[in-house]
């Protein structure tokens, strides 16, 4: 019987993945190798969406690709690829662009906050398309589950409208896909400013761990990490938001329950907890650096590893559009 697919991606726009790409995204794309048919791609057509500096994308394209490596994805049994190396990601996107109404896609807020961060003059239409650009990604692999955050939630129902409208109008063409979520791990916040979520975008350096930081800055950030004016260690998300997420991530990261943590930090103050969860984040973490590293130092093997999935993922996107093309009335070519 076959697996049912997932797929999901990344995208290079900084030097590292942070700990909560980590927790939210990547280890369970480790995961779910085990258990379905697992197709991750780095986004980098979805990274130009903003301003990017050529040379800055290429070196950050191999970085995230080799930090999925190194966190245990496995090409014999994932398929790891870059989006812009299977061309037909954007031909079923403009397909797809072609059935969306001005209207549903003004609706993603993701555009309406990134637009309102750089300028509304400044925002491209491909930042405003994007989302279908993503739904491409999706529907063209024929993917049963795609593992989401929260706030992707709403271009996932984009996706299975768009696909449904394909295929009530075209013929039954795409698999509808179902969200994927781990609910324990979606809210990692960050470290100076716990009620606001961890991103690179928004976050302050301080307030950011990073996959691939070495063990002193990391441990320092934990320590210096908001908290508040009491010294007990309970899990409290309106009074101590600060403390509250260093438990789930000191949960997420030791599998340890968080009414655990509490029992066992009773009485003990913030200072030896707090040291724990940087030996906790290190302890993760480390590995990870060191594999990354490794990778990087032989791009030649990097860039082999990802041809091949690549390859891999077009001879299945290329059979999808094939299908799609025949079905919208496209003339075959000989």
């Amino acid at each position: 019987m076959a697996r049912p697919r997932v797929l999901s991606g990344i995208q290079p726009t900084a030097d590292s993945f942070h700990l909560g790409n980590y927790l939210g995204a990547v280890r369970q794309w480790v995961t779910m190798q085990e258990t379905h048919d697992a197709f991750y791609c780095v986004v980098d057509l979805h990274a130009i969406t903003v301003p990017t500096e050529p040379a800055a994308l290429r070196r950050r394209s191999r970085v995230a690709a080799a930090q999925l490596f190194a966190a245990g994805l496995d090409p014999e049994r994932a398929t790891v690829f870059v989006q812009s190396h299977v061309r037909e990601h954007t031909e079923l996107a403009w397909i797809l662009i072609c059935l969306t109404g001005m209207g549903e896609a003004g609706r993603m807020t993701q555009f309406k906050d990134k637009s309102a961060k750089f300028g509304e003059s400044a925002a491209s239409v491909g930042l405003f398309t994007y989302p279908i650009l993503q739904a491409a990604d999706i529907l063209i692999y024929q993917a049963d589950k795609v593992p989401v955050g929260a706030d992707q939630k709403q271009h996932l129902e984009l996706t299975r409208d768009l696909g449904q409208r394909f295929n009530h109008r075209y013929g039954d063409t795409f698999t509808l896909p179902e969200p994927y979520i781990l609910k324990e791990v979606e809210k990692i916040t960050d470290l100076q400013e716990p009620t606001a979520k961890m991103s690179k975008s928004s976050s302050s350096p301080a307030g950011i761990l990073d996959v691939l930081e070495q063990p002193g800055p990391l441990r320092k950030k934990v320590m210096r990490a908001v908290t508040d004016t009491g010294t007990e260690v309970l899990f409290d998300e309106d009074n101590k938001p600060g403390i509250s997420n260093l438990l789930r991530i000191q949960s997420a990261l030791t599998g340890t329950p968080i009414p655990d943590l509490v029992a066992r930090y009773a009485g003990q103050g913030y200072g030896t907890f707090k040291k724990d969860v940087a030996e906790a984040v290190v302890e993760t973490f480390t590995p990870i650096r060191e594999r990354a590293e490794k990778l990087l130092s032989n791009e030649s093997e990097l860039d082999r590893m990802l041809a091949v999935g690549a390859e891999r993922a077009g001879a299945v996107a290329r059979q999808t559009m094939e299908q799609v093309r025949d079905r919208v009335g496209f003339l075959p070519k000989f």
